[in-house]
């Protein structure tokens, strides 16, 4: 059985975004978006990603606003190579992800093994 690549997984979970946003509209609640980007965080494709996103949503969702929540569904459209090298400081971060979010994501101190 060939299993999908990360980057695969991750276009699929970007065609599945788009799909359920098209279906809901602006009526989605804060707590549904919160159980969608659960999901999304905890189901990545490979361990690593699910350990890093879905611990960093674990550790910091309770507290996100409503555009806090709206920059971490953007982020979870991103690859997840993507998403680790800019947590791992390996690449720059665009303009877009940076500011206190992504140095909180980098402090990687959410990571439980």
């Amino acid at each position: 059985m060939n299993t999908p690549t990360p980057s695969v997984l991750s276009k699929w979970n970007q065609s599945l975004s788009r799909f359920f946003a098209s279906r809901s509209g602006d009526m989605m609640d804060h707590d549904t978006r919160l159980d969608r980007a659960r999901f999304r965080a905890w189901h990545r494709g490979t361990r690593e990603a699910d350990y890093m996103i879905g611990c960093f949503f674990d550790r910091y969702h309770k507290q996100w606003t409503s555009e806090e929540l709206e920059w971490f569904e953007a982020l979870l459209d991103e690859d997840d190579v993507d998403i680790m090298a800019w947590a791992f400081q390996a690449q720059p971060v665009p303009e877009k992800y940076s500011g206190r979010m992504m140095q909180t994501m980098q402090k990687l101190d959410y990571v439980k093994i």
